[in-house]
């Protein structure tokens, strides 16, 4: 019968080099700590400044929370790894990463796709943003982001966590890849390898189409060409190759997993899932967040309120320091 031997896989990482671990793992580390104070400032500061209340910033927000959350399910185990030279990964272990990392990558691409929506209708419907952009409506596009994103994947991850695993268990990634689960496994799994594949079709190209023809149509170009003020349109312009640049980011995911000839297992595969997993997740900071002036006003604004604050705070010990040194000189007069 077969019957599960395997109690735990390895993960050969990115690299075998002791040089290039240490300076990979300086750069997860700096790369990770960016990552985290970043979307963590624009979580607080859109939170805490009501002129950024608006829906925009409330994708926004939830956008910043799924990029942590996604970052967050390799990124620590990775440096660990490159840390203890410990590359082994217990089975349940690697199975609740593959299910979060698909999961919250696929959330990834619907939620990009229903930013670029909010930024159709504010180009191309501004006067009928407020109604159909409403609160109710944006609240129930998020839920739907997550919800529909664990029904895509939780039937694929559920039906590889059944599959028997008699060995080998060596996996040349730095993450439990799906494909590579699937070849390692002593039984068929063609059918999962199908399911697998019609879900990511949907996923991938489906969410990219969705998000150049919302961005890129000839409607928005219409109406940017419409756009009386330089200023105006410069603004929307940068919104959209904004997008745009995002797609040319993601698209390297249909190589990776939709490409009939990858199977998974090359070390361009982990280049390729390096790229899309870790360095687009900066690219989503500086195109979202940092080049949003909205977003730096109230930063510099809460930076200069925290130094005025803190130089308050200052003067007032140093005030309080010379009052006390002036009653311990009165006191000792006294005494004498």
């Amino acid at each position: 019968m077969n019957h599960t031997t395997v109690v735990e896989f390895v993960l050969l990482g990115l690299t075998n080099s002791c040089h290039l671990e240490i300076i990979l793992f300086l750069f997860l580390v700096i790369a990770y700590f960016l990552i985290l104070l970043g979307n963590i400032t624009v979580i607080s500061i859109t939170l805490a400044n009501h002129f950024l209340q608006t829906l925009v910033y409330y994708f926004l927000r939830n956008f910043a929370l799924l990029e942590i959350s996604f970052t967050s399910t390799f990124i620590p185990r990775t440096l660990y790894s490159l840390l203890t030279e410990r590359k082994i990964i217990s089975l349940p272990d690697c199975f609740l990463q593959m299910l979060l990392f698909f999961y919250l990558g696929t959330c990834t691409f619907f939620h990009v796709a229903a930013m670029s929506f909010d930024r159709y209708v504010a180009i191309c419907r501004p006067l009928h943003y407020t109604t159909i952009m409403n609160n109710s409506f944006c609240l129930q596009l998020v839920l739907a982001c997550w919800a529909v994103s664990f029904l895509l994947m939780f039937p694929p991850t559920i039906m590889t966590v059944q599959l028997p695993f008699c060995g080998p268990n060596v996996m040349n990634h730095f993450y439990c890849d799906t494909s590579l689960l699937l070849q390692l496994s002593c039984t068929d799994t063609g059918f999962i390898e199908g399911l697998m594949l019609s879900i990511l079709i949907i996923i991938i190209p489906g969410t990219l189409i969705l998000i150049v023809t919302t961005v890129s149509c000839s409607c928005i170009i219409t109406t940017i060409l419409h756009i009386p003020s330089s200023t105006d349109r410069k603004k929307a312009f940068s919104t959209c190759s904004a997008h745009l640049m995002v797609v040319i980011f993601y698209s390297t995911c249909i190589y990776r997993y939709i490409c009939p000839a990858q199977r998974g297992g090359q070390d361009s595969d982990k280049v390729l899932s390096f790229f899309f997993s870790m360095m687009t997740q900066i690219f989503n900071l500086c195109i979202y967040s940092l080049r949003n002036n909205q977003v730096k006003q109230a930063l510099n604004k809460s930076m200069k309120q925290s130094v005025f604050l803190s130089e308050k705070l200052m003067r007032r010990r140093g005030s309080h320091g010379r009052k006390g040194d002036e009653k311990a000189l009165t006191c000792n007069i006294q005494v004498s």
